[in-house]
């Protein structure tokens, strides 16, 4: 896997092919708009979705904490994608899943899916904050447009890019970097992604899920 060095705020930072941030000063992972229980939102409206979403997004933070060394995970926001992701068998395969990593810390900005599903249990033991969170130059926030007294990484869109040539086109999570903030791709499996129209100052990373290619 390929990631590159960005530097914002007077800090480097990593951007991971697989759609998060790492800021390697703090041990830090940062990532935006998991949607836990998503899948199971949709099943429960009688939409026939694939299983297994939520084991796939724990096995993607265990290989990151792995591979980077993180002892801190920042969730940007829509940590739960709705009440429906309270329901038992999501419930139990996050606790599984705590007690394994006991030793990380957990932090969530609350977003706009947060507020409606509700806080997640208490035994994930993960801090609540709302948005802005500040912490050294950053102001960690779900939403992007806030006015905020540092650097912003956010989420809530879930960005993409589209490549295109005179035959076909390609889609591709990207990261969104500006002057005063960064917007995340969307992290979690069975998400989607909104088409963007870079900023004047922005450039965009776009992710293969193999590597990260500056494409603007």
């Amino acid at each position: 896997m390929s990631s590159v060095a960005v530097r914002v705020a007077g800090e480097t930072v990593l951007l991971l092919p697989e759609k998060a941030l790492y800021w390697p000063a703090e041990k830090m992972l940062v990532v935006a708009d998991i949607h836990f229980g998503k899948a199971a939102a949709f099943r429960a409206l009688g939409v026939p979705v694939p299983r297994g979403t939520t084991t796939e997004n724990l096995q993607g933070l265990d290989a990151l904490v792995e591979a980077h060394g993180a002892r801190h995970i920042v969730f940007l926001g829509d940590f739960l994608h709705a009440r429906a992701a309270h329901a038992s068998a999501t419930q139990q395969a996050m606790l599984a899943w705590r007690e394994r990593r006991r030793d990380l810390q957990l932090t969530l900005v609350r977003g706009n899916h947060d507020r409606h599903a509700g806080d997640p249990s208490a035994q994930l033991a993960i801090d609540l904050v709302d948005e802005p969170h500040a912490l050294g130059p950053f102001a960690f926030c779900h939403h992007p447009d806030l006015a905020t007294p540092g650097y912003a990484l956010a989420g809530h869109i879930h960005p993409v890019y589209v490549l295109a040539t005179r035959f076909d086109a390609l889609r591709l999570p990207c990261f969104v970097v500006g002057p005063e903030r960064m917007i995340l791709p969307s992290f979690g499996a069975f998400t989607g992604g909104h088409a963007i129209r870079p900023e004047s100052g922005d450039s965009i990373y776009v992710s293969s899920g193999e590597a990260v290619h500056c494409v603007r």
